[in-house]
């Protein structure tokens, strides 16, 4: 249900950005947005509280938003208050990010690997994946997971590419498993 709900908002949203040509302006806000809740859960518990009145929630909304984000944004925001979907409201707006960056062709990949890569390492990951896939730019997020032993998982959407020493023992220890003598 909360991914209908954030589809159903976030496509809306989206949809208003594209028709009014602020996608890149409501991808910036939308961000910075995020980022408020994201630094301020005490926030969204406010939204979220039952006894608080409407009324008060999104006027305390609009003194905080109000002349900082677009007037659109501010009223969008009102609306997911007055519906009673702000406990939805990080997926809506994570759905929007989302489907901005889809849209523009930014692929978001998610690298790990057993040990910090270096600056040269990581532009070249980029263009290779670049280079393999239809993504015009890539938004690239790197973790470190000792563990891994060596190679590295690359995560983009729902596709994964593991080529760990991990991964790799594991299943050489599955295969051993299925011998039978």
């Amino acid at each position: 249900m909360a991914k209908l709900i954030s589809k159903t908002y976030g496509e809306a949203l989206f949809e208003l950005a594209v028709e009014e040509e602020k996608t890149d302006v409501m991808l910036e806000e939308i961000d910075g947005v995020k980022n408020v809740f994201l630094e301020n859960p005490e926030y969204l518990k406010f939204l979220n509280h039952p006894r608080i009145p409407v009324e008060e929630k999104i006027k305390t909304t609009e003194n905080i938003f109000a002349g900082r984000i677009d007037k659109q944004l501010v009223g969008f925001l009102s609306i997911i208050i007055t519906k009673g979907r702000c406990e939805n409201l990080m997926e809506i707006l994570e759905y929007f990010l989302d489907r901005v960056k889809e849209f523009k062709g930014i692929g978001v990949a998610y690298v790990t690997t057993p040990f910090e890569l270096k600056k040269e390492k990581k532009e070249a990951i980029c263009k290779k994946l670049l280079a393999t896939t239809s993504y015009k730019e890539m938004e690239m997020h790197y973790a470190v997971k000792p563990e891994l032993l060596g190679g590295m998982q690359i995560r983009i959407g729902d596709r994964v590419v593991d080529s760990s020493i991990q991964t790799k023992l594991n299943q050489l220890q599955r295969d051993l498993l299925k011998v039978q003598i």
